[in-house]
């Protein structure tokens, strides 16, 4: 089973009119790669840029929300549209690939947990907090200058969250916003496309000390094919600095030895990278990440749960704490 915790499709549904239902020569993510690949279910993100305005925002996220309910029913053959983690194991049985709903950046959300939680009923189950810019909820990895962290609403978001058994998802998060969430929710965070500061200073990735909160909290890191969150090195005029599969098992590595086995999985950002790793070029190799996995000596138990099973596990640790379940 391959889960990936972070897909930008949703964007290229509605912009590119793409159909996911044929190998679209070029694309990153369609529904015939993500069979090729072995995917069995991925999180479309609901990707708002920072600079739109809030009312542009969540028409956007609307749009783009219709665009993937459609690009379902219209290859209901391949994919469902998936609303809580119980569902995943009965398409499995039955072939198709479960596609979950993101927010990332919650500017649609404006100031209204009543729209939060209109989200949430549309199928939107976990919300990056912020994308490259502080928001009314919280501050940024690229900027961070707004709230020092999070904002009174943004504690107002993560309760509601918290209690709905939406996901808060760290990634573009400032380190401010990060311990500030990891300090107020009650549920487990997650950081859906992130990699490890350690191994690559880009600000987006987690500091060992946030990759080991994060496992002590019983949360989950996607590690993120990005290459410039991979390597510090890389330059894309330069072919041979591209990182490749090596280097993103690098990153599973690291956040395995700090985090804990059960706690880290994909989160590949494509379709949301203008440029790929080396042999990475879209979702149908991500089996070469499992590949390489064995290679070094990882068992099948431990490669399962890194393919998919950490993620499905922290979502139903999530459900499992929220008000809805009592």
């Amino acid at each position: 089973m391959i889960l990936d915790s972070h897909l930008d499709t949703p964007g290229k549904l509605l912009k590119e009119h793409l159909n996911p239902g044929i190998d679209n020569p070029g694309a990153q993510v369609d529904f015939p790669k993500m069979k090729a690949g072995g995917v069995e279910g991925g999180f479309f993100a609901l990707y708002t840029p920072p600079e739109m305005e809030p009312d542009c925002a969540t028409r956007y996220a609307l749009e783009m929300l219709s665009a993937t309910y459609d690009a379902c029913e219209d290859n209901a053959d391949y994919a469902v549209l998936c609303f809580g983690p119980d569902e995943v194991e009965n398409n499995r049985k039955k072939g198709l690939i479960s596609v979950f709903m993101g927010m990332e950046n919650a500017s649609p959300i404006q100031e209204s947990l009543s729209l939060l939680r209109t989200f949430y009923r549309l199928g939107v189950s976990y919300v990056t907090l912020t994308h490259n810019g502080d928001n009314a909820v919280a501050d940024s990895a690229a900027e961070g200058k707004r709230w020092g962290g999070l904002s009174p609403f943004g504690r107002e978001v993560v309760a509601q969250m918290n209690a709905l058994g939406m996901m808060v998802d760290l990634s573009h998060a400032s380190d401010k916003t990060f311990w500030d969430c990891l300090e107020v929710s009650k549920a487990p965070i997650i950081a859906t496309h992130s990699s490890c500061r350690a191994l690559c200073g880009h600000r987006r990735n987690l500091t060992d000390e946030m990759l080991k909160a994060l496992g002590e909290k019983d949360g989950y890191v996607g590690i993120n094919f990005y290459p410039y969150f991979l390597s510090d090195s890389f330059d894309p005029a330069k072919p041979s600095t591209f990182p490749g599969v090596k280097e993103i098992v690098d990153h599973i590595d690291h956040a395995v030895r700090l985090a804990g086995i059960d706690h880290v999985g994909i989160g590949s950002d494509f379709d949301g990278i203008e440029v790929t790793p080396e042999g990475l070029e879209d979702i149908s190799k991500i089996g070469e990440i499992q590949a390489e996995m064995r290679r070094r000596g990882y068992s099948e138990t431990d490669i399962l749960k890194v393919s998919g099973q950490n993620l499905l596990d922290v979502w139903f640790r999530i459900v499992n704490r929220s008000e809805l379940s009592r």
